[in-house]
């Protein structure tokens, strides 16, 4: 769903090529975890618990919320390990990604394709025994959207790649909607969609920054092929729908007055920031004065304290 912004320079464990073969045990399983993309998940799993609130209308079973993140993780984890294997070419050639696991050849592709195969069989048969087999399946199918979709099929051919891609991104709100009703509604189905317009203004705010990367890599997100005020007025555009959609919720299912207050003012934060990049993008092309970070940082505060206020809806008014 989301992207991180490592600019840090990368450590090296152990050399250069080769380097597996004389890593640490402890350095090797934490090239692992890396592999997993733990800071991605992280933001997945926040838009999965707060559903359960939802759905159960207050705090649901602290086993059933464990068996749930900890199969969402390691799903999660399947499908980005599988995405490191694809993408290997493209993350040597550009900054954001040249630390991670197999750039710096601390963990080999094929180890790599096992690793991730056999977490997403693992946490296919966690959900369905723990969980139930809706959920299941529906984080089967976030993993093969991710995967063959976004990764093999639309990443490197269109400017739309995260538009499309991005769905995989959405699932979690299905995912803790099915793992407390074991059926699906319209609330998640609102979240999902808010999701799915969040991610282009957060995704495509990043690839300002990463422009130059991902050009040398051929990877032709929105702003490699269009100027900078093309793309703000996109991400303006996607902003306001998304707004309008998280607007939406209480329409379909009965929350309380805090959701819809805080959906509102965190809206409204969100857009006046949009706004404020287009301004930017009207006056330069250039990236470091257009301040694309902002967009960035402040779209994962507004997804992050958007979802909680679901989960605490149904807390600070039905109690």
């Amino acid at each position: 769903m989301t992207a991180v912004d490592p600019q840090a320079p990368a450590r090296r464990h152990g050399g250069g090529a080769g380097a597996t073969g004389t890593l640490r045990p402890g350095d090797m399983l934490l090239a692992y975890v890396a592999l997993t993309k733990p800071r991605i998940i992280e933001l997945l799993l926040l838009t999965t618990v707060p559903v359960m609130f939802l759905a159960h209308g207050g705090v649901p079973g602290l086993d059933l919320v464990g068996a749930t993140v900890l199969g969402g993780a390691m799903a999660a984890g399947s499908a980005n390990a599988l995405n490191c294997v694809l993408d290997r070419d493209i993350d040597e050639r550009m900054r954001r990604t040249r630390r991670r696991p197999l750039p710096r050849h601390q963990v080999s592709a094929g180890a790599a394709l096992v690793f991730g195969l056999a977490l997403g069989v693992a946490a296919t048969l966690w959900l369905g025994l723990t969980v139930n087999w809706l959920s299941a399946g529906l984080a089967v199918a976030a993993n093969v959207f991710y995967v063959v979709g976004y990764t093999m099929l639309l990443k490197r051919r269109t400017a739309q790649n995260i538009v499309w891609g991005g769905a995989a991104g959405c699932f979690p709100a299905l995912i803790g909607w099915t793992a407390v009703r074991d059926d699906l509604a319209w609330a998640p189905v609102v979240l999902f969609m808010v999701v799915f317009f969040w991610t282009p203004p957060h995704f495509w705010s990043l690839a300002i920054r990463y422009r130059d990367d991902y050009a040398a890599a051929g990877v032709p997100m929105l702003p490699v092929v269009a100027s900078l005020e093309t793309v703000a007025g996109r991400i303006v555009s996607y902003a306001y729908v998304m707004v309008a959609t998280s607007l939406v919720l209480p329409l379909v299912v009965d929350t309380g007055w805090f959701y819809p207050v805080a959906a509102g003012a965190l809206g409204a934060a969100f857009l006046v920031e949009a706004h404020l990049l287009l301004g930017r993008t009207r006056e330069t092309e250039d990236v470091s004065a257009v301040e694309p970070m902002r967009l960035f940082h402040g779209s994962n505060l507004y997804l992050a304290l958007l979802f909680v206020s679901v989960a605490l809806d149904p807390l600070i008014t039905r109690h």
